[in-house]
């Protein structure tokens, strides 16, 4: 079986190709690249040679949902998968925003995939797991995206091959450093167990994380695309991990403040998760951002005095795609009956119900829970629906 895998990152989109455990084909296009001409991704896909399934770009996640199961793709992406409506989606286009980019590429590539029938499947966000229990998601909708919970499958594959362990013996705190986010994720007995996603940690790289609701009030009004400002970006002007390490370096006190915010950021929430975890073996470090030689020291540095720090190991045959996207790749694979059915049976993968906003309870957000779960019935046939009342 082949299965491709497809990351949408704020940098770049990245294409694997698996056959059983072994990455045999892999590409990378710039995402401004892909939402200027979408059809880059079918010709990326093309050359890839054929497929039997192709896990797809996801965004905040939506129980397992095949292309043909889709009755409007560009409603489906923009609204369900990226929690987006179209005015917000100009509206960004035309400030020119970053990250809003990456929204644009993924509606258009889904559009792209639908139209030509191909073997797509979307695949869940952490928060749409059973395996996190209920309390645990209350007024949270962030808690991983589809690419962080791809990471953390790849991540039960990795621990398991590294010591020989079966997957009910796998645990490990994942922290994921993106270009644009972080989070950080709970594994217990090989499942997702807890989460914090990128907008729940302290201070991305892009992003400024959880948010006091104080400020968010004296906003008055927000847009779509402010979800991608106040981070270390903002507080250095400076759009360049090399820039702001360079600052960091040199007693720069906007970049020491942002730098050591964002350590802080990711040094609390890991902590903050170790009370949903008996014990983990170790901490796995993946993401653009853990690439990076001097950045990914200071957060080993921090979080050796917990547990454990290594890189998470990547799929033979890797050499330029991310993790997230073997990641996609493995877990579409699972999907479609082979050597990772059993891994994504373990994770409880195919067995997400609901939407992201099923679990938030403030009378603000009340249309907005009612519009998705609408929109998400009227875009998808058989929809997996959770009623948690």
């Amino acid at each position: 079986m082949r299965a491709l895998g497809i990351d949408p990152g704020t940098r770049s989109f990245d294409l694997v190709v698996i056959e059983e455990d072994r990455v045999v084909w892999e590409d990378s296009i710039d995402t401004a690249t892909v939402a200027e001409k979408p059809e880059t991704i079918v010709k990326s896909i093309e050359a890839a040679g054929p497929v039997d399934i192709i896990a797809g770009p996801s965004g905040y996640g939506v129980p397992v949902t095949f292309n043909r199961d889709v009755t409007d793709p560009r409603r489906f992406a923009l609204e369900v998968l990226l929690l987006t409506r179209e005015e917000d989606l100009k509206r960004g286009i035309k400030l020119g925003k970053l990250g809003i980019r990456v929204y644009e590429a993924i509606t258009k590539v889904a559009v792209e995939l639908w139209r030509r029938g191909l073997p797509l499947c979307y695949i869940p966000s952490c928060i749409l797991l059973p395996t996190i229990p209920g309390f645990r998601k209350v007024n949270k909708l962030d808690m991983g995206t589809a690419d962080k919970m791809a990471v953390a499958v790849l991540g039960v594959f990795d621990q398991s091959t590294k010591y020989d362990l079966e997957y009910d013996q796998v645990s490990f705190m994942l922290v994921e450093l993106g270009f644009g986010y972080n989070a950080v994720i709970a594994v217990d007995k090989g499942v997702i167990v807890d989460s914090l996603g990128g907008t729940l940690v302290q201070t991305g790289f892009l992003t400024m994380g959880s948010i006091d609701a104080e400020i968010a009030v004296m906003g008055h009004e927000w847009i779509r695309s402010d979800v991608f400002h106040g981070g270390v970006a903002d507080i250095c002007g400076m759009l360049s991990m090399d820039d702001v390490l360079r600052g960091y370096e040199q007693g720069e006190k906007l970049c020491v403040l942002a730098v050591e915010s964002m350590l802080d950021g990711i040094e609390k929430s890991v902590k903050q998760l170790t009370s949903s975890v008996d014990s983990f073996r170790e901490i796995l470090i993946s993401g653009r951002h853990s690439r990076h030689p001097k950045f990914r020291k200071l957060v080993q540095e921090r979080l050796n005095k917990i547990a454990p720090v290594r890189t998470i190991g990547t799929l033979p045959g890797a050499k330029i795609s991310k993790e997230a996207a073997q990641g996609y790749a493995i877990v579409g694979e699972g999907i479609n009956g082979g050597v990772f059915s059993n891994l994504v049976k373990h994770m409880h993968i195919t067995e997400a119900r609901g939407t992201v906003l099923n679990w938030v309870f403030h009378p603000r957000l009340e249309n907005a829970k009612k519009r998705l779960l609408e929109t998400y019935v009227e875009t998808v046939k058989n929809p997996k629906l959770l009623n948690i009342q």
